[in-house]
């Protein structure tokens, strides 16, 4: 198995998982307040990872990088509107529609990979694309 699949593979788990304990955690709560705590704990967690490879030194080298500081900094904006959505969703909706319907993102995400980096699509990967599409809509109703 690639190492990108395996990779890609545990975290379709892992988000799976988010939007279980995420439904079971939001019951009694504010959900802006639940994505803010959770944003609290992925940074200590993420800040771990980074301190035990020992890249903490790394840091600043992306600060220093203006456009790629830029970027990161637009998707972290992009990821924590993201999160607060679909914990917002979560809240009032039923797991089985939220979750794919979020992952209508896969359309998106290609359709402007096409554009943006002229990343070409196979007819099997343009099939997989319309299918996704598709299952959203159906989910949806």
């Amino acid at each position: 198995m690639s190492t990108w699949l395996l990779y890609a593979i545990l975290a379709a788990v892992s988000a799976a998982m988010v939007s279980i304990f995420g439904k079971v955690g939001l019951q009694n709560i504010d959900a802006n307040t639940a994505t803010a705590v959770r944003a609290i704990i992925m940074a200590i967690f993420l800040i771990g990872v980074v301190a035990y490879e020992g890249n903490l030194s790394k840091m600043p080298e992306i600060i220093g990088e203006k456009k790629t500081f830029l970027f990161i900094i637009l998707s972290g904006l992009a990821g924590a509107t993201s999160w607060l959505f679909y914990f917002l969703a979560l809240k009032v909706g039923k797991v089985s529609q939220v979750a794919p319907i979020d992952k209508f993102s896969v359309v998106i995400a290609t359709i402007l990979a096409v554009i943006f980096f002229g990343e070409k699509l196979s007819m099997l990967n343009g099939i997989g694309v319309a299918l996704i599409a598709i299952g959203v809509v159906l989910t949806a109703l």
